[in-house]
């Protein structure tokens, strides 16, 4: 199932606006055959509160990703453009600065118009940023010559002349990363690829025979002395992530065969020679998910993250190695209280990574030969150098980085200097201030485990008052909430802007304190874990001034799923909004496109064990329903697949408990369109707000 807080801005191989790009593009070519939209709640009139909060949600400037050059002197990112209407309108814009002289910010652009005195740049998708080893020049994709076609280019920092183009291939590109001897660029390819890659986009629909038709990203290589672009992973093999050699003539590949959305809950690790049609050979085969993996300076060891995931781009376990050759993998960091996201080596060959603690982001450092791990920072705020989870963008030696850096209180900006010395790089939110209230983080004891969360209180709160409270489940399960800036879609927080305190979270099965919490909730769906969110309501209510008599729940995806399952197992709750969820786990493993994420969570396949789905699905329950509910899906989700929305609706309406279902047309699992986004913010504010007030 996937993720995050409810879901977060997206970064499979790279950015979410280059992704967003690609989705704009395409166009339903069927009606859904199921849309119910309710014209009934009753939605706040323009001006109101919700408005502002809506507007600082969509004001904050976004970034995407930030690169800082290996010898740690220059710094690249990418920042996402907005229409007339304040919304990311799917384009990019990509700026280069010194770290070391007073320069401004530069652009860098393929999509260029004008003259040289009257430059104008073309709104364009832009970004993937890729540095030399020698830092001289930087790579990255742009659909510059044609909106939705994605290319690789580089721009020479030594000269201001054009920016050439290096691929004219059809299909989709991600994460160029130069070979460490200069000569030569990866890229990850999918030929005529008809839409962006990962199981959070959109579905493209099916008609006639269904036959399993997927599309393989491969490795391919682009020759920079001759231009030539050749493929070495083979046809039937699906690359996710890679790695080169310190010699340049080996990669690092987590692969599988088959449909990629689907069997990167099975990759395995493989070497694969820089060769026309490289020689393959299959290094290590995880008992769980693996990500990440990162050849050693010295070229002997292969080092990577290993653990229970439910999502592609969520990464989170511990951090391992094995030796290049072969052998047995090490987990490095056994019984750390803590989950690694992300992984680099340093000069010195040691291995720096990021991490969640509890809710909060840290980086710490580990050697590999004695095991002893040495924090570097931690923080209450959330991180990142353009992937899911803490990470950051480092430079050759270890010692300075990059990072995107945020939380509820201070929207994003880019930082850069020594690991947890930052100094600010860019102002460009000065101006933005948060439209609801102060976040705590709060913490309990539940079946003998300690467990956090957080506690947003209400904009303008008036501690003489009682306040509604909204618990907030996050999806996954394999993730976290951490203090970080809304997304521009974020209902949660809308309700905080509204008046709610807003109770978020962290129970068994999440990342932040290590694999024996994570693993916590396998087989044991909507049990332990919904007694950790019960328990922490019970801890909102001892700290804060919250009625209990107007409790509501909410989630997307597996927060969602942990909705359903919370109105059939109490009527504590007086209102209720399921996004996305999973009503019926035993229909929905044939339903679902990634069927694979169930096996660990579950054990065996739902025709081994059907008992342990239904013991953990919310309709084997719904006649003890009585919450009301709305419930909202996307028509084109192949994670959440709309008929699971659909079950749950039904059987509510036809039990005579109080419901709505919203159908939203061409979205996915993740949903794209600002007009939805804001739609549904407003149908859920104005759904809590009918029950609760």
């Amino acid at each position: 199932m996937r993720f995050s807080k409810w879901i977060v801005g997206l970064a499979f191989t790279f950015s979410i606006c280059i992704s967003g790009h690609l989705l704009a593009q395409q166009k339903p070519s069927v009606k859904p055959t199921v849309k119910i939209r309710s014209k009934e709640a009753a939605k706040p009139k323009p001006g109101s509160v919700l408005d502002s909060v809506i507007e600082a949600l969509y004001t904050a400037h976004r970034f995407e990703q930030t690169a800082i050059s290996p010898d740690g002197k220059k710094l690249a990112w990418v920042e996402t453009l907005v229409g007339k209407d304040g919304s990311p309108d799917g384009n990019t814009a990509i700026y280069l600065t010194g770290l070391q002289s007073n320069e401004g910010p530069a652009r860098i652009s393929a999509a260029v118009g004008g003259t040289r005195e009257n430059m104008k740049y073309l709104p364009r998708a832009e970004g993937s940023l890729a540095w030399s080893p020698d830092s001289t020049k930087l790579a990255f994709l742009s659909d510059a010559v044609k909106p939705g076609q994605l290319q690789l280019y580089i721009k020479n920092l030594s000269d201001n002349g054009s920016i050439p183009r290096l691929t004219s291939v059809k299909g989709l590109l991600a994460t160029p990363r130069w070979s460490p001897d200069g000569k030569t660029i990866a890229v990850l390819y999918t030929e005529n690829a008809t839409r962006a890659a990962g199981p959070l986009v959109a579905e493209t629909p099916e008609t006639g025979e269904i036959k399993d038709a997927f599309f393989e990203q491969r490795l391919a290589l682009v020759d920079l002395a001759t231009g030539g672009f050749r493929l070495i992973s083979s046809a039937d093999m699906y690359v996710y992530e890679y790695d080169w050699s310190p010699d340049s003539t080996r990669l690092a590949i987590i692969a599988a065969n088959g449909n990629g959305d689907d069997n990167w809950y099975i990759a395995n690790l493989y070497t694969l020679g820089a060769g026309s049609l490289g020689e393959m050979k299959l290094l290590y085969k995880p008992p769980l998910q693996i990500a990440n993996p990162a050849w050693s300076p010295d070229g002997k060891t292969i080092a990577f993250i290993a653990g229970l995931m439910s999502d592609e781009p969520s990464v989170g376990g511990d951090v391992y190695t094995i030796p290049a050759t072969g052998g047995e993998a090490t987990n490095v960091t056994p019984e750390m209280k803590a989950t690694a996201n992300w992984l680099a080596w340093t000069s010195e060959g040691k291995i720096a990574f990021g991490e969640t603690v509890e809710g909060d982001a840290a980086v710490a450092i580990v050697d590999p030969a004695s095991a002893r791990v040495d924090p570097l920072w931690r923080g209450q705020e959330y991180i990142s150098g353009g992937l899911w989870g803490t990470n950051l963008s480092l430079s050759r030696d270890g010692k300075t980085s990059a990072i995107i850096r945020s939380s509820l209180s201070d929207p994003p900006e880019i930082w850069a200097g020594p690991i947890g010395y930052w100094r600010q790089v860019t102002h460009r939110n000065s101006a933005v201030k948060p439209a609801w209230g102060e976040a705590k983080s709060i913490r309990w004891k539940s079946d003998g485990y300690n467990v956090q969360g957080w506690l947003i209180y209400p904009r303008d709160f008036d501690p003489s008052k009682k306040y509604p409270l909204v618990v907030q489940v996050h999806g996954g399960p394999g993730a976290a909430v951490q203090s970080e800036w809304p997304h521009v879609g974020d209902f949660g927080i809308a309700l905080v802007g509204a008046g709610y305190f807003v109770f978020q979270p962290n129970p068994r099965g999440s990342f932040g304190q290590g694999e024996a919490f994570t693993r916590a909730n396998v087989r044991d769906f909507g049990y332990g874990d919904f007694r950790d969110v019960l328990a922490g309501v019970d801890e909102a209510l001892r700290v804060a001034p919250i009625d209990s008599n107007r409790l509501g729940l909410t989630g997307w995806s597996y927060g969602a799923f942990m909705t359903m399952w919370g109105v059939t197992q109490t009527n504590r709750f007086k209102a209720a909004m399921a996004g996305a969820g999973i009503a019926n786990y035993l229909s929905y493993y044939g339903e679902n496109k990634i069927d694979q994420w169930m096996i660990p969570f579950f054990g065996k396949s739902v025709y081994d064990d059907p008992e342990v789905y239904a013991k953990s699905s919310p309709i084997t329950f719904i006649k003890n329903a009585k919450t009301p509910t709305l419930v909202i899906v996307g028509d084109s989700d192949g994670e959440c697949p709309t008929p699971q929305s659909y079950e749950f609706w039904h059987a509510l309406k036809t039990l005579g408990v109080e419901t709505q279902l919203v159908v939203y047309e061409h979205e996915g699992h993740m949903f794209v369109k600002p007009e939805h986004q804001r739609d549904r913010i407003r149908r859920t504010v104005a759904w809590f707000d009918a029950h609760l007030r």
